[in-house]
């Protein structure tokens, strides 16, 4: 063992090396240099007050002035803006992915239950991408595949069917001169106030609450492939549960983790071993 781990261990040594991170070590490697990043240790503290107060405030003063504050095509063009202008390549392929990947695993469960519904179409491969509704489309793709499922039986089926589990080439703009670099947690906070003010509060809590089926899509899932192993990722999220004044950005980070473990269980089932080493780009 050498000298450095038994005198001085290095969390993220620990963290890029935990065996039992079912991820691409590419990917482990872009998550782990974002949150090392200056404004994830000095300015996420400070964004994550300030963004859940202006939230709660919108939130109130949005039941006394019930109406869309803010064109959605205007949320999409701001939220477009800024992270073209202060966050980093890194952090906005890291948000590009998430898009992908959870319209993957709704797509997975579509093709292998009698669900009788498409696939989504949903799979942004540029930053301007996310511009076109991609935000409130990706929620309301989760509910329409929950509600179709209503009485269909979750029983593996004969074979799998693994299509459509890549992840494309994802253009976050790297070449494009930014004034800040911000991480992807503390991006997450400043654009959660747009999101809120373009919202009615229904769909805001609709957006908000499609995090708490997370549980629901991992025990789908568990019970298609007939695999455990997605159960060891739920957090006891139950979807009957009802929260308000929640932490928006910080469950919105874990969503995505969890829909990376999920990602990387099905490449797995699929292949017979989790990606490793995909080659990719890196600040």
């Amino acid at each position: 063992m050498p000298q450095f781990v038994r005198t001085d261990p290095s969390m993220w040594e620990a963290v890029y090396a935990d065996p039992s991170v079912p991820l691409d070590r590419a990917l482990v490697r872009q998550i782990i240099d974002d949150q090392r990043r200056l404004s994830r240790r000095w300015l996420y503290p400070v964004a994550r007050v300030v963004s859940r107060v202006l939230v709660a405030l919108v939130s109130i003063v949005k039941r006394v002035l019930p109406f869309r504050w803010m064109p959605l095509r205007t949320m999409d063009t701001l939220c477009v803006w800024f992270l073209r202008r202060f966050v980093s390549p890194d952090a906005v392929e890291l948000l590009i992915r998430h898009f992908v990947v959870e319209t993957n695993l709704v797509n997975f469960i579509i093709r292998n239950t009698s669900v009788e519904m498409e696939p989504v179409t949903l799979r942004p491969e540029t930053l301007a991408g996310l511009g076109d509704s991609a935000v409130v489309e990706h929620d309301v793709n989760v509910y329409d595949v929950l509600i179709a499922l209503d009485g269909i039986p979750l029983t593996p089926p004969e074979h799998l069917d693994f299509t459509q589990l890549d992840i494309p080439h994802l253009d976050a703009e790297r070449r494009r001169r930014r004034l800040l670099n911000l991480d992807i947690q503390t991006a997450l906070c400043f654009m959660n106030i747009p999101f809120s003010m373009a919202l009615t509060v229904e769909e805001y809590r609709r957006a908000v609450h499609s995090i708490r089926f997370d549980d629901s899509f991992l025990e789908i899932l568990a019970l298609v492939c007939d695999d455990d192993t997605f159960r060891h990722w739920k957090l006891a999220g139950m979807s009957l549960w009802m929260d308000s004044n929640v932490d928006v950005p910080r469950m919105v980070y874990r969503h995505a983790l969890v829909c990376e473990y999920a990602h990387a269980q099905l490449v797995k089932l699929s292949g017979g071993a989790y990606p490793r080493e995909t080659p990719a780009a890196f600040d």
